[in-house]
């Protein structure tokens, strides 16, 4: 399962979630998660990336981040994603934003998910929104702004920690640990914690950085860069 932000410019892929089948083989008894996302984003950085820098530079310059069956090379059958603004998971409360409940318990609970990736990207439009408000004194937006204060605890430590910085690198920063806020979240979730506990279920943070051509991926103690 995949929990990534929603993408503006795909006009191909306007559901909240797809659903499809594995690619590797049945009888394979082994299969890396790890190793199968780090090669697909090898994949897409050597046939992609590098090909067309024209294209993702001109991606640099604005908000139109790649889905992740793009930048991670996943076929048909390979992942089930959810998306949505900021790459955000709510703490467990079935009064509230149960439809994320939802989809997370679906994955869990109906398709036997073993792992699950939060991904977020570099110049995330949901991140800058949260580090901004109310500082920037524009009106507020009633859904947007109660949905990106999820991630309240993640500006609030980059504001304490990074105080030095400009305002676009606490906003690279934060991308990140918005990332790490949802994974924490994530394991609120009892059907979730169950499964980390008994070792059905791994979670794993990812970050994209769509300027430079790079992408992190970690368990919450530890990071690596690819």
């Amino acid at each position: 399962m995949i929990i990534s932000e929603k993408a503006e410019s795909e006009s191909d892929e306007d559901e909240s979630f797809d659903k499809v089948q594995p690619e590797h083989d049945p009888n394979d008894c082994y299969f890396d998660p790890v190793q199968k996302i780090v090669h697909g984003f090898k994949h897409f950085l050597f046939d992609k990336f590098h090909k067309y820098p024209c294209l993702f530079n001109e991606l640099a310059a604005t908000q139109h981040p790649k889905s992740p069956s793009h930048i991670l090379n996943f076929l048909l059958g390979e992942a089930f994603m959810a998306r949505n603004i900021g790459n955000l998971i709510p703490t467990f409360d079935q009064l509230k934003y149960s439809n994320v409940g939802a989809i997370i318990e679906y994955a869990v609970e109906k398709l036997k998910v073993e792992n699950i990736l939060v991904i977020g990207h570099s110049r995330c439009g949901g991140v800058k929104r949260l580090m901004s408000y109310p500082e920037d004194g524009s009106a507020p937006f009633d859904f947007i702004d109660d949905w990106v204060n999820i991630a309240q605890a993640a500006k609030e430590k980059v504001k304490a920690e990074h105080k030095n910085l400009t305002f676009e690198e606490q906003c690279e920063i934060c991308a990140e640990e918005v990332v790490s806020v949802s994974l924490k979240n994530l394991n609120s979730y009892p059907f979730v914690q169950r499964g980390v506990e008994e070792k059905k279920i791994a979670l794993r943070g990812g970050y994209y950085d769509f300027v430079n051509g790079s992408f992190k991926l970690w368990e919450l103690e530890s990071s690596t860069l690819y």
